[in-house]
């Protein structure tokens, strides 16, 4: 697999070693001797799987410790536009954000560390998106941002009058409201 680095440490892209041949293809999609070697030590504990029709914007999403979660997102079927949005106070590149597109052809894989709010919008008519999560679900751990804080510059690629949220989604805090952030001092992988 070749890691592709971004401008905020930790936050990488993914691209896998692609075998084709008039058959179709093949790669591997994780290796965890790989991934812990190359990016970072994890222990993936959940699988999660979503289809969402075009428009439609999952964030910015994440979980508070002790239940902070990393996450590896990928593409199946489908193109969207995935965001990390670094929310650690303190950190050099606090209310940055990476985004970058994951498709089924391109078959990039997005790795998002604890300590980031995370969302994607979705680009084509239909999108199968699957993500590998290092801590277990949460509901009572939730927290998350307004998708289009315009602190945040996020250029989601769908028209806002075509963007479709969850009745949740259209109700969080900007940035500079959010009543709990991350520290970026603290150690979110003890």
């Amino acid at each position: 697999m070749n890691v592709i680095k971004t401008d905020i440490e930790g936050v990488v892209i993914i691209e896998p070693r692609l075998f084709k041949d008039d058959r179709g293809y093949f790669f591997e999609s994780f290796s965890e001797r790989n991934f812990n070697e190359q990016v970072r030590t994890v222990k993936f504990v959940q699988d999660n799987e979503s289809k969402s029709g075009y428009g439609v914007l999952r964030g910015l999403h994440f979980q508070k410790p002790p239940y902070a979660q990393s996450k590896l997102v990928r593409v199946i079927k489908g193109a969207v536009l995935d965001v990390a949005v670094d929310i650690r106070k303190g950190s050099p590149t606090f209310g940055k954000h990476v985004a970058v597109e994951l498709t089924e052809e391109n078959h990039r894989q997005f790795f998002i560390p604890r300590g980031f709010a995370h969302g994607f919008s979705v680009l084509t008519p239909e999108v199968i998106f699957q993500y590998k999560c290092d801590n277990f679900y949460a509901p009572q751990s939730e927290g998350a941002l307004a998708w289009d804080d315009p602190d945040l510059g996020i250029d989601w690629g769908v028209p806002a009058d075509k963007v479709i949220l969850s009745e949740k989604d259209k109700h969080h805090p900007r940035l500079k409201d959010a009543d709990w952030l991350f520290d970026y001092n603290e150690d979110l992988y003890k």
